[in-house]
């Protein structure tokens, strides 16, 4: 059966929230799926953007075959209401892949009526088990199907900079992110934990040496640069990545921390794909994936971390190191999409 997708223009593929959705379209296109509008593309203004979006989907929809099965991927800005409308109308089956849920971001105050966008649809595809449960919560009632983790898409292959890494101390450990405007705020305190065996490699786009608590010579802190989301992997270099936002050492607070309970960070997937274990928040959702594949550890507060780290034997490394291996060779080739969506093509 052939399915259908609608490629658009994404404003920067510099970010992670870009990269994750050409990256469903490249999946997509590889499972025989066909893109109706136009090729994607990456204009940053806004304005051109737009219109090209609006006439690219109006183009893609006049083609839409009646009774057809579509793929789309929330949120879609401005022309969900317009896509979902027309596909109803052409009596098509929806399958909808969701990236963010903007109420549980704390973007908006009113649940009922983001749902309505998202489960217009026969199925839809959730990041993981406690992101489908707060859709059931909310009394959903059509077919949902956890992802598990993103996958990643390199076109040079997998990163090899870390193969060699047998865990030797002190770790490096890895924070790709960005730091401007109090976001991930809580990297500047790494410097004041009582313990740090350890060393911290960042990358991103923000990082100011003038908000240091102590001289550059003596941080922990080593800024790395920032790179675009197709060619990071090839940068980074370390033992472990973190999964940890929000402003406090201590737990993950704030807007970004809270939304961890929730949603699979798409660094997740860079830190596995660059070959490295990955340290998580305990209460983050995607900490069960990371356990259940022994492809690294979780932690309640960072104050534990050099503790955890100097316990940690170098047996115990090169196994998470070796789990890393099988589950990046699933990212790399949209293993997990793929799964998810041929569930859902079984059951809608």
């Amino acid at each position: 059966m052939m399915g259908y997708f609608i490629s658009r223009n994404y404003k920067s593929l510099f970010n992670a929230a870009g990269k994750a959705k050409t990256d469903c379209e490249s999946i997509l296109a590889q499972m025989g799926f066909k893109n109706l509008g136009f090729k994607q593309s990456s204009i940053p203004n806004s304005a051109i953007g737009t219109i090209k979006n609006f006439l690219g989907i109006t183009y893609a929809l006049l083609r839409l075959p009646y009774k057809s099965t579509l793929c789309t991927q929330y949120p879609l800005n401005k022309f969900r209401g317009y896509v979902l409308f027309m596909a109803k109308l052409k009596k098509c089956k929806i399958i909808t892949i969701v990236h963010d849920v903007r109420f549980l971001k704390g973007r908006t105050g009113n649940a009922d009526k983001e749902l309505k966008k998202i489960i217009t649809s026969n199925a839809i595809i959730v990041h993981n088990d406690a992101m489908k449960n707060w859709f059931l919560e909310q009394g959903v009632k059509i077919p949902i199907i956890v992802l598990g983790i993103f996958d990643y898409i390199l076109k040079d292959g997998l990163p090899d900079q870390n193969d060699n890494n047998q865990g030797e101390k002190p770790h490096e450990i890895v924070y790709a992110g960005g730091f401007g405007e109090g976001k991930n705020s809580y990297i500047y305190d790494l410097d004041t934990l009582n313990e740090k065996n350890f060393k911290m490699n960042l990358y991103g786009i923000g990082f100011d040496y003038q908000k240091l608590k102590i001289s550059k010579e003596e941080s922990v802190l080593s800024y790395e640069g920032a790179f675009p989301s197709d060619v990071v992997a090839y940068h980074i270099k370390g033992s472990f990545g973190l999964v940890w936002d929000g402003i406090s050492t201590e737990e993950c607070s704030g807007q970004y921390g809270q939304y961890l309970k929730y949603n699979n960070p798409h660094k997740t997937s860079l830190y596995i794909l660059c070959g490295l274990p990955v340290i998580v928040w305990d209460q983050a959702a995607i900490s069960s994936f990371i356990k259940e594949n022994n492809i690294g550890f979780t932690i309640s507060n960072l104050d534990q971390l050099s503790d955890i780290l100097d316990n940690l034997s170098v047996e115990e490394y090169k196994e998470m190191k070796s789990n890393v291996n099988n589950v990046r060779t699933k990212i790399i080739s949209g293993g997990y999409l793929n799964d998810a969506v041929n569930q859902a093509l079984k059951i809608t």
